[in-house]
């Protein structure tokens, strides 16, 4: 899969980017604003973003999710401290990973993503650390 990073911290933008390419997948960028990854999205299809709700320029990972799943068509996972802030339908996003995030807890929720998006439905059991939003758990078949 081709992978969008968006994260405002470099030491963990620079973890999930080792995360990310130790699954075999390809980094397209990481960035810290909403326009840095909406360029970054611009310039090379991603089949997956890992966004943070807090980017460099405020609140503005809602708006990217909404942006890259509906105009883009990628697959969105949240990554942030703060769940409670994200919308009820967590803006299109199919799922949220609640920092502190783990190496495993990253590579389990990728590869848990990817076998959906493969197969359409889930195939394995859903990483206890993904909280999937309804409509993906709904899409994917997952109890």
């Amino acid at each position: 899969m081709k992978v969008l990073i968006t994260e405002d911290e470099p030491i963990l933008a620079e973890e999930l980017e080792v995360v990310v390419k130790e699954l075999g997948h390809q980094v397209v960028g990481v960035a810290s604003t909403l326009g840095s990854a909406l360029r970054l999205a611009d310039e090379s299809v991603c089949d997956l973003a890992l966004v943070d709700v807090y980017l460099r320029d405020g609140t503005t990972g809602t708006d990217l999710a909404r942006q890259l799943a509906k105009d883009r068509r990628a697959t969105v996972i949240f990554t942030t401290s703060n769940p409670n802030d994200l919308p009820q339908d967590l803006a299109s996003a199919c799922g949220v990973l609640t920092k502190p995030i783990s190496e495993q807890s990253v590579k389990s929720a990728i590869r848990f993503i990817e076998a959906c998006l493969i197969s359409g439905r889930a195939t394995q059991p859903k990483p206890h650390a993904l909280r999937l939003s309804p409509v993906f758990a709904e899409r994917w078949d997952v109890s």
